[in-house]
């Protein structure tokens, strides 16, 4: 039976977990990167992607939710088609870059520009001539990426 110590005893258990997970995200460190700072561990992206393109995680893990990462790939860079579990909350921060999402009009990210990129939706994208680029990315759900292959006829 249901009564009102019942209640208040969950109200406070919940408002008691409520204050450890606000505590825990209050106790992160504040922090700041600039792209090409000396001190990022940049890491391989996965194999499909290339050799050349590199990630440096900035906050987070990336198997889990709520991940922040750079993305590197150099001037003149192919970035093969495919999808994510996530979205992806992204800003330009170096060089230029064509992204096409599927069904949707090609979109020319200059160095400043914001993008979203809707969960499991495919994409590719082109760094342009010039200089390398690098992408923030705020991933929503663990960092995955997923090759969308050309299908061959016979």
């Amino acid at each position: 039976m249901f009564n009102i110590s019942n209640l208040i005893v969950m109200t406070l258990i919940t408002m008691l977990f409520s204050t450890f997970s606000f505590a825990e995200e209050n106790n992160a460190a504040a922090l700041a990167y600039k792209y090409d700072n000396s001190e990022l561990q940049w890491g391989p992206c996965p194999a499909f992607l290339g050799e050349e393109c590199k990630i440096a995680v900035l906050h987070g893990d990336p198997a889990k939710k709520n991940t922040d990462v750079f993305f590197k790939v150099p001037a003149e860079y192919d970035i093969p088609h495919h999808w994510h579990t996530s979205a992806e909350r992204m800003v330009l921060v170096s060089g230029t870059m064509t992204v096409k999402y599927d069904n949707h009009n090609e979109e020319v990210l200059t160095t400043g520009t914001y993008a979203y990129g809707p969960s499991k939706h495919p994409h590719r994208a082109y760094c342009e001539k010039g200089e390398a680029c690098v992408l923030f990315i705020a991933f929503e759900e663990p960092i995955d990426a997923f090759e969308i292959m050309k299908s061959t006829q016979d």
